[in-house]
C-alpha cells in the first residue's frame, strides 16, 4: 500500500505556489494554509495511477485529510472505481468530510450511471443531511442523473422542499432549476413563479437560465417577466 506520506511527498512536489494562490482565492472558506497548489490534472492522473495500481485503500481509509488537495484526490479515486457498492459506501463515509464545493461537484463517480436504481436510496438519505455538502452532493446527483430520461416531478419537489441557509446548498438547488429549465422546461417552470420556493433560490435560478445557452430565447422572455 502506498503510504500517506508518500502521497504527501508526491503532492509537495508537484506544488504550484501561484496556482496555491488562485486556489485559495476562489475557495474561500478553506484556509490558504490547507492548500499545496496542486494542479488539478496531476492530482486526477495520481489518482489514475493509485487505482490501476490497487494503491488507494490506506490513502482513502484515514479520513479525515488535512490538505485540500487530499481531499480532491481521495474525490477523483472514487470517481474511477468500478465496485458500486464500495464506491457508494466510501462516498457516503467521505461527505461529512468534504468542506468546498469544488470536492464537492469534482467528486463524480462513473459507476453511479449504471447504478441508479440502487444509488437513488442514497440520494435521499443524502439531502435529508444536517451537512452542507453532503446536501449538495444530493442535488448534485439529482441534476446529473435524473433530469433526462428518468425525469420525474417528484425529483423536483425533492429539491424544492429542501429547507437550508446555506449559500452552498441553495446556489445547488438554483443551479438545478436553471438546468431543469433547459431540460424540462413545462414542468420545472412552476417551481420558478413565486411562493413555490424561497425567493433567493428562485431568482438565483432565473439568473442562471437567462446566462444559459441551452435555454432558448422564447423561454428566456418568459423568465423575465417572473423576475
Amino acid at each position: 500500500m502506498i503510504k500517506q506520506t508518500d502521497v504527501l511527498k508526491t503532492l509537495h512536489i508537484n506544488a504550484d505556489a501561484v496556482y496555491k494562490d488562485f486556489n485559495a482565492s476562489l475557495i474561500t472558506n478553506v484556509s490558504r494554509d490547507l492548500f499545496i497548489g496542486v494542479r488539478t490534472p496531476v492530482l486526477r492522473k495520481l489518482a489514475k495511477d493509485m487505482v490501476k495500481l490497487g494503491l488507494y485503500k490506506d490513502f482513502i481509509d484515514k479520513l479525515p485529510h488535512k490538505y485540500f488537495e487530499e481531499n480532491q484526490l481521495h474525490a477523483f479515486i472514487l470517481s474511477l472505481i468500478s465496485d458500486f457498492d464500495f464506491v457508494v459506501r466510501e462516498t457516503t463515509r467521505f461527505l461529512p468530510y468534504v468542506d468546498n464545493w469544488a470536492t464537492c461537484d469534482q467528486m463524480s463517480p462513473k459507476v453511479f450511471k449504471k447504478n441508479k436504481n440502487e444509488l437513488l436510496n442514497y440520494v435521499y438519505k443524502w439531502i435529508k443531511s444536517k451537512h452542507t455538502y453532503t446536501v449538495r452532493f444530493g442535488v448534485k446527483m439529482l441534476m446529473q442523473y435524473w433530469l433526462d430520461d428518468d425525469f420525474d416531478e417528484k425529483y423536483a419537489c425533492l429539491v424544492a422542499q429542501i429547507k437550508s441557509d446555506e449559500y452552498y446548498v441553495n446556489m445547488m438547488r438554483a443551479w438545478y432549476f436553471a438546468t431543469g429549465l433547459a431540460k424540462q422546461y413545462n414542468y420545472i417552470l412552476p417551481y420558478l413563479k413565486a411562493g413555490r420556493i424561497d425567493e433567493w433560490t428562485r431568482l438565483h435560478a432565473i439568473q442562471k437560465a437567462l446566462e444559459s445557452f441551452r435555454v432558448s430565447d422564447e423561454h428566456k422572455k418568459e423568465l423575465k417577466l417572473l423576475k
